[in-house]
């Protein structure tokens, strides 16, 4: 007997949302999963039931496991599964990190905080060669990036990370740079970057990192 999968629109809107986030159109999703573009626009709009091997293909296509499209691991840490049989870990290079983490995303803020250190997610772009996030007046990473002094900035950590736990492999990105706190009259040079902070509330003080030093690693396994 085949078996179905009740996903009643939860499985469809993941299925949608990976399949953006790659730049594939429909007719390109369903020619690497070897499904009809039909039934995966009605899959993608409707309350389908499709079968476990159809979901399986998914996910090969959209680069991705079963357990993420059926959301069996939203409440989870990525990376928990075992490592590749032949795992190779290399160093990138700075334009290839760039290249990375150009799209924007979530990355996390690393500095130190009078209670020690402190790691904090923001929503970023790459705006003018530049890291680019919004934080609120009088927030973490306002009053503890300020040093006081005019033209002197903290340097601090910013980290971007991919893990693709169908593949077991993944990639990291860190940023070092000064944090410096826009002014007003410095406001027009980051309008533009249309930063939206998930977090949602006041949140109208940017901060740029300009890149002093950029490092990553890659793992990847091999054949």
């Amino acid at each position: 007997m085949t078996e179905h999968m009740t996903a009643p629109g939860d499985l469809g809107r993941r299925v949608a949302r990976r399949r953006e986030s790659l730049g594939l159109s429909r007719e390109q999703l369903a020619g690497r999963a070897g499904i009809d573009p039909g039934y995966l626009g009605y899959l993608e709009e409707a309350a389908a039931s499709p079968t476990m091997d159809t979901v399986r293909k998914l996910a090969v296509a959209l680069e991705t496991g079963v357990e993420e499209l059926l959301g069996g691991t939203m409440d989870l840490p990525p990376g928990r599964g075992r490592p590749a049989p032949r795992p190779s870990l290399e160093r990138l290079e700075p334009q290839e990190c760039l290249r990375l983490i150009s799209p924007g995303g979530v990355g996390r803020v690393a500095f130190n905080e009078p209670g020690g250190p402190a790691i904090l997610p923001v929503n970023y772009v790459i705006h003018d060669n530049a890291v680019v996030f919004r934080t609120a007046f009088g927030g973490p990473l306002d009053d503890n990036l300020r040093t006081g002094v005019q033209g002197v900035e903290f340097k601090i950590g910013f980290e971007v990370d991919r893990i693709d736990d169908a593949g077991r492999e993944g990639w990291s990105v860190l940023v070092r740079g000064g944090a410096h706190h826009v002014s007003d009259d410095e406001r027009a040079s980051v309008d533009a970057s249309d930063v939206q902070p998930w977090a949602g509330g006041d949140r109208e003080l940017y901060v740029r990192i300009v890149p002093a030093e950029i490092t990553g690693r890659r793992i990847r396994h091999v054949p």
